[in-house]
């Protein structure tokens, strides 16, 4: 170990285990360590020992009680050279005098070093950048130490430099803050250098260098680089200067305003920041014995301009807890323990500029019982004040490619619906398959493996495909937009269904054992859409139309060896398929259009209107007239030709 403290872990049942620790001197003619004993206590010298019981373990923590600080002259109780402690520990657990475990420590621990001086409470004056550089040595990072490879740092000894003096840092962080110019007399930086150098360079001191005007026009504060977090407020008192795109929301308790969202890991972050202006619409799996409150109703949030804002929150009860409850394992009644927890949030801000004016919260809550795992949904949308009906226009309101696709169940409570397709996991089983959004413009297809018995009955295995497969599709309505508001239906478009099975289909029941006809294991979905406009130059894509409709297969029991297998896969499978189609009908073909694709060059392989093609205007390899004399000099040539080959012309040779 090389710090104060380091953890560790006991397996199994501690109760009755004597944990202790003892100092473990190396014999000096041996080199070995003097044999341990069960005999030792919890504090062994400047060593404490801490064990905390759980369950199945038990955290086993080693920590240093006395200080590291470096000595100064004529102070006790510290380090006197920078490798202030190297000991040999030895951690035992024993029943009954019985060794069960041992742990070997070997503590190799150096001294800190911190700036123990007077600090002085006058701002640093920083010089005119214009006329001199801001630092003579930029990788001078440690105030009171030696910086690693900084060789222009005064703090390193000669002996320190020696360990580095051949990787240095080179360049301006490294202290050559003045380097010579190319156009400087003197420089043989510039690997060609023209005739007239020697009479246009310039001949000057590195004190005046063009690398100062890197530093803008020289002013005396240092500039406000932006960072990854606003600065909090000391006081309610203190002027807020208002959120910029990307900044964490800030609460009244100058704390972020924090709502559970995805790591890039892929895993749910219970106590997230949310940023100014960025919505997102999240999915977290967790169970009742997992299951922890976020943040409370009744905390303020900063509005920007140092005024807070309370919530407006309206709670709401799941009546389908289908949608929410993905997974259900099999408990006694009486030992199902259930409670009312939070299903989703749906947070709505209303901002303006830089300013936050309203907050919207809309709960819904359901009962969680153990042994169940819910899928809790949190979404954050950001309105501007200039909304119509509460919905915000963007400046492109139609679809973007690898967008979700806006779906909405209307006739439920909760309008939010979704439109998913599977994304397996593991061994690709439909039972531990997670759901994935379906993107706007990205064809896609997916699917998963469902277990079926050879006994299985066919009409109960179609109804459990169909189930699976309508488990995608929690929607009623598709948006023709991605800002469709709730409260309008001319924004949505009816999902056109196709059922598997109509009064007009035979279905056959499947007489034969292991056979089962006519089931509906492939889900098709296909999305009309088309460019009506654009704004601003950016296309606006609107969905038209979508149907959903079921391919069927006949599932065959696949026998393995000898036929001892009892179960057998079905793959179930799902396709997203865009259409892309004119906004409106294109005009009919007349008659000149249908004469004219006959000479259209695009459209047949024959064009005669190219046979002097370098003579024609659609040439660009030559000028014009280049062309011109070249064909003109051309057609003279066989003119000539054909005089000198006519019978008349060796007759007048002749003659």
């Amino acid at each position: 170990m090389s710090g104060p403290r380091v953890n560790s872990f006991f397996l199994g049942n501690a109760s009755g285990v004597n944990f202790s620790i003892i100092l473990s001197p190396r014999d000096e003619g041996t080199g070995k360590l003097q044999p341990a004993n069960c005999s030792g206590s919890k504090r062994a010298g400047d060593w404490n020992l801490d064990v905390t019981p759980g369950l199945n373990s038990s955290k086993v923590t080693v920590s240093l009680t006395r200080s590291l600080e470096l000595c100064l002259p004529n102070a006790t109780e510290c380090c006197p050279s920078p490798l202030c402690l190297v000991e040999t520990l030895q951690v035992l657990a024993c029943h009954d005098s019985v060794m069960l475990a041992q742990l070997l420590i070997q503590a190799e621990i150096f001294a800190n070093f911190s700036f123990t001086g007077n600090v002085s409470e006058n701002a640093t004056v920083i010089p005119n950048q214009a006329f001199q550089p801001l630092g003579s040595c930029p990788c001078d990072l440690t105030a009171g130490a030696c910086d690693v490879r900084c060789c222009c740092d005064l703090e390193c000894t000669p002996d320190l430099k020696q360990l580095f003096n051949g990787s240095c840092f080179t360049g301006v962080f490294g202290g050559d803050v003045n380097p010579p110019f190319d156009q400087l007399c003197s420089s043989q930086s510039l690997e060609y250098t023209p005739e007239w150098f020697p009479f246009l360079c310039v001949q000057s001191s590195l004190d005046n260098t063009p690398f100062l005007g890197y530093f803008y026009h020289g002013s005396i504060s240092a500039s406000k680089a932006p960072s990854f977090t606003i600065p909090l407020q000391t006081s309610p008192g203190k002027l807020f200067t208002g959120y910029r795109q990307g900044d964490p929301i800030i609460t009244e308790e100058n704390e972020y305003f924090t709502i559970p969202q995805r790591s890039l890991a892929g895993q749910c972050v219970g106590n997230a920041p949310v940023a100014y202006l960025q919505d997102f619409d999240v999915k977290c799996l967790t169970h009742l014995a997992s299951y922890k409150e976020g943040l409370p109703h009744s905390v303020r949030i900063n509005s920007g301009t140092a005024d807070f804002i309370q919530q407006s929150v309206t709670y709401r009860t799941i009546t389908d807890r289908g949608r929410f409850i993905t997974q259900s394992e099999s408990l006694h009644a009486a030992e199902v323990l259930c409670q009312n927890v939070t299903f989703a949030e749906h947070y709505t801000f209303t901002w303006k500029e830089e300013n936050i004016e309203h907050v919207n919260v809309t709960v819904f809550l359901g009962s969680l019982c153990d042994g169940e795992i819910l899928t809790q949904r949190f979404t954050v949308q950001f309105l501007g004040v200039e909304s119509t009906d509460g919905e915000e226009l963007f400046e492109n309101p139609g679809y973007e490619v690898g967008k979700p696709v806006k779906a909405a169940n209307l006739n439920a409570s909760d309008p939010l619906g979704s439109l998913n397709i599977w994304q397996p996991a593991g061994r690709g089983l439909c039972a531990s398959a997670t759901y994935t959004p379906v993107l706007f413009g990205v064809n896609s297809y997916s699917g998963c493996l469902l277990e079926v018995g050879i006994n299985e009955d066919c009409s109960l295995l179609r109804e459990n495909v169909t189930e699976k497969l309508s488990s995608l599709i929690q929607a009623t309505h598709i948006g023709k937009r991605d800002n469709s508001s709730y409260s309008d239906l001319d924004d949505w478009v009816e999902i056109i269904r196709l059922d598997p099975f109509n009064s007009d289909t035979n279905v056959s029941t499947g007489s034969l054992k292991g056979i089962c006809p006519d089931i509906p294991a492939n889900l098709n979905i296909h999305i009309i859409f088309a460019e009506v406009g654009a704004v601003e130059g950016i296309p606006q894509e609107h969905i038209l139309a979508v149907q959903i409709s079921y391919s069927t297969v006949t599932w065959q029991f696949q026998c393995g060896l000898g036929c001892r297998n009892s179960l057998s896969f079905l793959p179930i499978t799902a396709s997203v398929q865009f259409i892309k189609v004119p906004a409106q009908p294109p005009a009919p073909v007349t008659r000149y259009h249908r004469i004219y694709e006959e000479f259209d060059c695009d459209q047949n392989e024959l064009c005669w209107q190219q046979l002097l093609y370098p003579l024609t205007q659609f040439y660009t390899g030559e000028p014009y007239s280049q062309c011109l004399a070249k064909g003109l000099f051309l057609a003279f040539l066989v003119l000539l030709a054909a005089i000198l080959s006519s019978p008349w012309f060796s007759e007048l040779w002749k003659r």
